[in-house]
């Protein structure tokens, strides 16, 4: 399993970002695909899930951020809009939803106000 995730960046409130998480080792239509993220000194929070059900997000970025996927390239995608210094933070891929589920390397994204 490898995951490896880009698009970040630094950018001002109200930007929008769109990242991208290469996925190998497996299918992603197989799987739940979350992103998670951390903010300086803090814990990681998860922000999205899709899954064959669905596509799930925390209260802080509904409405702002949407998750999806392109099946035959293997990739999923954060979409962030109306971003804020908030949501500043390393953003992980992750396949599967458990605390000890693979990540990739992280993309740093970076709100200025």
């Amino acid at each position: 399993v490898q995951l490896v995730e880009s698009g970040g960046g630094l950018v001002h409130s109200g930007d929008s970002l769109r990242l991208s998480c290469a996925a190998s080792g497996f299918r992603i239509d197989t799987a739940a695909m979350a992103w998670v993220r951390q903010a300086p000194g803090k814990g990681l929070q998860w922000v999205a899930t899709i899954r064959q059900d669905g596509t799930f997000y925390h209260d802080s970025v509904r409405g702002r951020f949407t998750i999806d996927r392109d099946n035959e390239k293997n990739v999923v995608f954060l979409q962030m809009n109306g971003l804020q210094p908030d949501d500043t933070a390393r953003y992980y891929c992750q396949y599967g939803t458990l605390s000890d589920s693979p990540r990739g390397q992280g993309t740093q994204v970076t709100v200025s106000s």
